[in-house]
């Protein structure tokens, strides 16, 4: 942490000697600048062979005003490079499958999935669709597990049953496929989940319901209400027929979460706005080595995420370290940091 006071002690002094400069020595910060951070950059790996990065571009005016700011994720896939941040999906639903739960843990394997989806973003996820007969197919990928999870219910069931009875012991909300790694609940037996439901999995599950399409639903909420925030029309208590749709809960995937960065930083100046997460919280003491590493090598109890979905950092719900520093390495850019105040993030 001592490289965070003496960034603190040194961006003082700047703010001192530019506030007793006169007229003709004011600091011109206008420009465009950029700030990237890649996948293994901590343990050595160059950027030009990384196969993950995260670029944040900055429109800075000449007082240090952020004008306009944009982030991107790219993923290496098969050798090309592929923006996470790609909202287009697509999903085929055969009514005929009844999901079978994936094995958790160690010896992981996929389930039997009623979908086909096609995505090139798979945080906060969701596909849903109504067959000829009223039956109700649904798949919502799970920000604490990190697996999807499908529902299929017959025209006949009861949809004034509140969501809370649609847990994973009663078979009625099953987790079929795991589509990330990195989770903040890896479950290693679907027993040790049979009670919860979707809006449960862990405290931070709210963030599914706080905005978005699903926002104001809860476990007392019924499953037709749910249903019908999907966009599924009912008549007389029966489900109609829908043509599958896809799109994504609380702040909108990725591109949701970046978005929501652009629209905290718009109309900052950079002078105040030195990181987009506060280093400082006594949280994160014996997290950062002498390096400036994040969630490296850490102190025992101390935390590995820089992640705060309450109030959120910088408007995001996602882990924000990575983000962080490539909104720094932009500020290094712009002249308004040094490199060696950059916390290198944790990828």
């Amino acid at each position: 942490m001592r490289k965070i006071l003496t960034l603190v002690i040194t961006l003082t002094s700047m703010f001192f000697i530019v506030a007793c400069g006169d007229s003709e020595e004011t600091v011109d910060y206008s420009g465009v600048y950029e700030g990237y951070a890649w996948s293994g950059e901590a343990t050595g790996v160059a950027f030009e062979d990384a196969t993950q990065y995260i670029k944040t571009t900055l429109y800075i005016a000449k007082d240090g005003t952020i004008v306009d700011a944009a982030m991107d994720f790219q993923i290496k896939r098969d050798g090309v490079w592929v923006s996470r941040l790609v909202t287009e999906a697509t999903a085929e639903i055969d009514y005929n499958v009844t999901p079978v739960a994936a094995t958790p843990g160690t010896n992981y394997a996929a389930g039997t999935s009623m979908f086909t989806v096609t995505t090139g973003d798979w945080m906060s996820f969701y596909a849903i669709g109504v067959s000829a007969d009223g039956t109700v197919a649904l798949l919502m990928v799970d920000p604490i597990t990190r697996y999807q999870f499908e529902v299929k219910l017959p025209s006949t069931f009861d949809f004034s049953q509140n969501v809370s009875s649609l847990t994973v012991g009663s078979g009625l909300l099953v987790p079929t496929r795991r589509t990330a790694g990195g989770a903040l609940i890896s479950p290693t037996d679907w027993e040790l989940l049979s009670d919860k439901h979707f809006l449960n999995m862990s405290y931070w599950s709210h963030v599914v319901t706080d905005t978005g399409v699903l926002e104001g639903i809860s476990a007392s909420s019924s499953v037709e209400l749910m249903l019908e925030k999907f966009g599924v029309t009912f008549t007389g208590g029966v489900p109609q027929v829908m043509n599958s749709k896809t799109g994504f809960t609380g702040l909108g995937g990725w591109a949701g979460n970046y978005g929501s960065i652009r629209e905290y930083l718009v109309g900052k100046n950079v002078l105040e706005v030195l990181s987009l997460v506060d280093w400082s919280d006594e949280k994160y003491e014996g997290s950062i080595n002498e390096e400036n590493q994040f969630g490296v090598d850490v102190a025992t109890g101390a935390t590995r995420t820089a992640q705060n979905s309450v109030d959120t950092y910088a408007g995001a719900t996602v882990r924000l370290s990575r983000e962080s520093e490539s909104y720094q390495k932009a500020l290094v850019a712009a002249g308004i940091l040094k490199i060696e105040d950059v916390i290198i993030g944790r990828f």
